[in-house]
């Protein structure tokens, strides 16, 4: 199973079962999207309309404060197990040059004057090599404490649900059990109707591999739907040619099983995107964007983007020739980039993926060379003001009202220098190149569907 697959298979409740039996043809559910687990499955936080009835049961309120915690402690160790995996993973590579350097400290402390010069600073090297551990180390330390946290909160819910049972008695609890699988199945339904929203939160960094240089970009195919489970990598931004193609996500954390592309083009920019198999960049020091289909190996058409600045005339704030950035959401294929008549500000511009042909433009009035980063989410472009440490998202387009508005939805920049951010919307995750890391982050949208009176 591919590890981010967006399987609606797992459902977080935030509401009592009482409050979601009854609710009538006109009353609305709120869902919140989505985060993922572990496993790649969908997790929505749903909020049923409130009923004055059920809320003045004491028993579903204590019912509801259960659930919620359940919620939190379920996320909490899901996230921990992930993090834990790679970790121990990262920690396992290293093995051989931690045993390597212990070996020459040992022989240094015992005989100091074998460490001449050129010794010194090999194993100054290795020590260097060795840095980047400590940040897992604390990370380790941190998730010590998070398990017993975990355990004491587990062992007090149990003291409350062995209460609340031996308030309710056998035949009321059957009865809770009953509704809470039929609530479930009202959830399932409901959650087939979920389609876009707005950005409301960007979940803590899960840092998947790091390798490479500083800038890059890697990404899997954004065409919804599609089974798809390819994992793509392109080191740097100047030039570069070569396209590692991985089988699986496991694959490429693993750095295995991946075959290489040379494109007959070098690219510029992190700006790329894969989009039902095909590959949409910008051509070095040109405004020509270029699609390169993985199966036969071979450009499918190139067009130029009229009158886009390209070669570091107008990039993100980090440089690195990203003058032009493609990206795909639910909507399609999109063009982000701006023109001199545009004063430099971000216009984005709505592609046709056959022929690349423009088909439709909006001027955001937002400086480019002030964004750190942007990705399109159901047809609204979000802006990020850096790409260095303390970086938000700042402000968002709207295309289907050709409105903005600015914005203050933080996350977590950890490695404090992304030089790629791109959603894909059929897994609903953020990709990013962060410092030689490539780091994922789950998105939280919101939506209201209505429901019918079933």
């Amino acid at each position: 199973m591919h590890l981010f697959s967006a399987m609606f298979l797992l459902v977080m409740l935030a509401v009592s079962p009482c409050e979601a039996l009854y609710p009538s043809p006109e009353e609305g559910w709120q869902i919140y999207s989505s985060a993922q687990d572990a496993d790649g499955k969908c997790i929505c936080t749903v909020v049923a309309p409130a009923q004055n009835m059920c809320n003045r049961d004491p028993r579903s309120r204590q019912l509801r404060q259960l659930m919620e915690k359940v919620q939190n402690i379920s996320q909490s160790m899901e996230v921990l197990d992930l993090r834990t995996y790679r970790d121990l993973q990262y920690v396992r590579n290293t093995e051989s040059l931690m045993k390597e350097v212990d070996g020459k400290l040992k022989v240094a402390s015992e005989s100091p004057r074998s460490l001449n010069p050129k010794g010194f600073q090999e194993l100054k090297d290795k020590v260097t090599q060795l840095l980047p551990l400590l940040p897992v180390l604390e990370q380790y330390k941190t998730d010590a404490k998070m398990i017993l946290r975990l355990r004491e909160e587990v062992r007090n819910l149990s003291l409350v649900l062995m209460a609340i049972q031996e308030e309710m008695g056998a035949y009321d609890y059957e009865e809770l059990r009953q509704r809470v699988l039929l609530l479930e199945t009202r959830l399932h339904s409901c959650m087939q109707k979920l389609g876009c929203g707005k950005l409301t939160g960007v979940s803590n960094p899960i840092t998947v591999r790091a390798s490479g240089s500083r800038f890059g970009s890697w990404m899997t195919d954004t065409m919804i739907p599609s089974s798809d489970n390819r994992v793509w990598s392109m080191d740097g931004y100047f030039k570069g040619r070569r396209v590692l193609e991985y089988r699986t996500m496991n694959d490429f954390m693993k750095g295995q099983n991946f075959v290489q592309h040379l494109l007959p083009h070098p690219w510029a920019g992190t700006g790329h995107v894969v989009y039902n198999g095909s590959l949409y960049y910008n051509k070095y020091q040109s405004n020509i964007i270029i699609k390169y289909h993985f199966r036969s190996r071979s450009v499918l058409v190139q067009r130029s983007l009229s009158g886009a600045g390209y070669n570091n005339t107008f990039p993100y704030s980090w440089g690195g020739s990203s003058d032009i950035d493609l990206m795909a959401d639910e909507n399609g294929l999109w063009a982000v980039y701006t023109t001199i008549p545009n004063a430099g500000n971000i216009v984005i511009s709505r592609l046709e993926p056959q022929s690349l042909e423009v088909q439709q433009t909006w001027d955001t009035g937002f400086p480019k060379r002030s964004a750190g980063e942007s990705f399109m989410i159901c047809g609204t472009l979000y802006v990020t003001n850096s790409h260095l440490a303390g970086a938000k998202i700042y402000f968002a387009y709207y295309t289907n009202t050709s409105s903005y508005e600015y914005t203050d939805i933080p996350f977590h920049n950890q490695y404090s220098h992304i030089s790629m951010m791109d959603y894909n919307p059929r897994e609903r995750v953020l990709y990013t190149w962060n410092n030689g890391h490539q780091v994922l982050y789950n998105v939280t949208l919101f939506q209201v569907i209505k429901t019918s009176g079933d």
